[in-house]
């Protein structure tokens, strides 16, 4: 692209509590992890980072949403208008993973056009997942979300994870910026359009999205 859009990118991390969203943003923005991390008690938090990309400063500002049911009437409000959005689960709790669907859905509701990844966290626990990866990878393909693993606890895909969706994110900022209500396109990263996420020449396609997942263990 030829220069970075203005304002800062707008990125919400959803998913249901105790998953790790909160852990996974303070090892990204702090570089710091707490074992004694507190769920997120309001229906959002917020932090700001800069984070050097294609020869420049980006600003990002992270949207973290409280996972309790309490608040699902207010996610909404916080996601909308957002630039790209992390969707994260705890690799050691099938229940938890199923219940990606759903903030799918709330997605659909809103309607936002930004790019998403779906994240497996805690996998310095791999000993005791869940949730096998192929079932995950086979999820998010089916919706045409980006998928991936991170540890919040080790650091491990914390860093790389954030950067792709961003990475995404600027992809689609810059023409949805220039043309505002029209549809974003630029390359082929992965944009949500309804249920699930629809590439550029896709939106004939469309279909509900599926739910998710397998109730097998690890092994």
């Amino acid at each position: 692209m030829s220069g970075l859009p203005t304002g800062p990118l707008k990125i919400v991390v959803l998913g249901e509590g105790r998953a790790g969203k909160t852990s996974l943003l303070r090892r990204f923005v702090h570089g710091r992890f707490d074992e004694n991390e507190e769920s997120t008690r309001q229906a959002q938090a917020y932090m700001d980072k800069s984070l050097a990309m294609r020869g420049a400063q980006v600003q990002l500002a992270l949207w973290d949403t409280a996972g309790q049911e309490r608040y699902h009437s207010l996610a909404p409000i916080y996601y909308r208008d957002a630039d790209g959005a992390l969707l994260v689960y705890d690799i050691t709790d099938s229940e938890r993973f199923r219940r990606v669907a759903k903030w799918v859905e709330e997605l659909r509701a809103m309607g936002p056009k930004c790019p998403v990844a779906i994240v497996g966290n805690k996998a310095d626990l791999n000993g005791q997942a869940q949730v096998l990866i192929q079932d995950a990878e086979a999820y998010a393909l089916s919706i045409r979300a980006r998928h991936g693993v991170a540890s919040a606890k080790s650091g491990a895909g914390v860093q790389e994870n954030f950067e792709q969706l961003v990475g995404e994110a600027l992809d689609w900022r810059g023409p949805r910026q220039a043309a505002r209500g029209g549809p974003a396109r630029r390359g082929g990263a992965p944009v949500v359009e309804g249920s699930f996420l629809l590439r550029p020449g896709e939106e004939d396609e469309a279909r509900p999205a599926k739910r998710c997942c397998s109730n097998r263990g690890a092994g």
